[in-house]
């Protein structure tokens, strides 16, 4: 009998986060839990946030950058990106905001995502974050 492949990494149901603590707590367990589960080998590692009302935003992190990959099912959420990041929407799906906004998104998004899987073999605007200076 074969059985089904488990897969590697499961949604997790999403509790809302109401506070900046919250939010760094969560990317710190978050944190954690990438580098146990995911080799140093591997790219386009982020979280997918799947959006209660529908669409999926995937999430990167750099040293100086965070990279939204917003699909188009979930383009309704992009006033609110402007709002908490300050930043004027781009030409296609990918965001790259500077690093020092992850903690404002993930407050706004907070009661709008039903779960969260982390995610490899992402392609995240390969060509958006290499032209990224510092100043989206």
């Amino acid at each position: 009998m074969n059985q089904a492949a488990v897969p590697r990494f499961r949604p997790r149901p999403w509790i809302a986060l109401t506070t900046p603590q919250d939010v760094e707590a969560w990317i710190e367990e978050h944190n954690a839990c990438m580098q146990e589960m995911i080799g140093p080998q591997e790219t386009g590692v982020g979280i997918c946030f799947t959006l209660a009302a529908g669409g999926q935003v995937y999430l990167q992190t750099l040293d100086d950058a965070v990279v939204l990959d917003v699909e188009p099912e979930a383009d309704w959420i992009a006033p609110l990106i402007v709002a908490a990041a300050q930043a004027e929407p781009p030409q296609g799906s990918i965001w790259v905001l500077p690093a020092d906004k992850l903690v404002q998104l993930i407050l706004g998004l907070s009661s709008l995502v039903d779960n969260t899987i982390l995610v490899t073999g992402h392609r995240f605007g390969v060509r958006a974050r290499a032209s990224y200076q510092g100043n989206p």
